[in-house]
C-alpha cells in the first residue's frame, strides 16, 4: 500500500510538472517563437527541477545528499533528453505530428522511466529517511488498546 501511495504522489507531482512544462513550452514556442527544440528543452529542464524538488521531499522523503541525487537525476536526462529531442523532432518535423501530442507522448514515457529510475536508483536506499518524527510514528502499525490511551490521558491530567 505504501508503494501505491508513493506512486500516486509521484503521479500528482508529475502532473504539476507537466503543467509547468506545457506552460513554459507554450510561452517559448507560441509567444516568443523560439525554435521548437529550444522551447522543449527549456521547458523540460524547468519541469525536471520542479519534479525533483517535490518528489525528493514529499514522495520519497529522502535525506540523501541533494547534489549527488541531482547528479544521478541529471545522468538520467543525459540519456533521456537526446532521445526525447530526437523523438520530438522525428515525429513533428519528420512525420508532421502535432507538437503538443508528441510532447504529451514524451511526458508519459518520461513519467514511467523517471519513477522507476528515481525509486530504485536515485532514492532507493534513502527512501523515508527524511521523515518528521510524527510522520514516522504515523507509519508504524499501532497495537495500543484503549486502556493504554486512557493511561496517557490520565498522565496528561485529562
Amino acid at each position: 500500500m505504501k508503494e501505491f501511495v508513493r506512486a500516486v504522489k509521484f503521479l500528482f507531482f508529475s502532473i504539476s510538472a507537466g503543467i509547468i512544462q506545457i506552460a513554459v513550452f507554450t510561452l517559448l514556442n507560441e509567444i516568443l517563437h523560439l525554435d521548437y527544440w529550444v522551447s522543449y528543452f527549456i521547458a523540460l529542464v524547468c519541469s525536471v527541477i520542479w519534479n525533483f524538488t517535490f518528489n525528493r521531499k514529499f514522495t520519497f522523503r529522502s535525506a540523501a545528499n541533494v547534489p549527488v541525487a541531482m547528479l544521478k537525476t541529471a545522468a538520467f536526462y543525459v540519456v533521456f533528453t537526446p532521445f526525447s529531442l530526437w523523438l520530438e523532432n522525428h515525429l513533428t518535423v519528420g512525420l508532421g505530428w502535432n507538437e503538443y501530442l508528441v510532447t504529451a507522448i514524451n511526458m508519459v514515457i518520461n513519467f514511467v522511466l523517471e519513477f522507476l529510475y528515481q525509486r530504485f536508483f536515485v532514492f532507493g536506499k534513502s527512501i523515508d529517511t527524511n521523515m518528521k518524527p510524527e510522520d514516522a510514528e504515523g507509519n508504524k502499525e499501532s497495537t495500543e488498546d484503549s486502556e493504554d490511551s486512557e493511561d496517557t490521558e490520565d498522565m496528561n491530567g485529562v
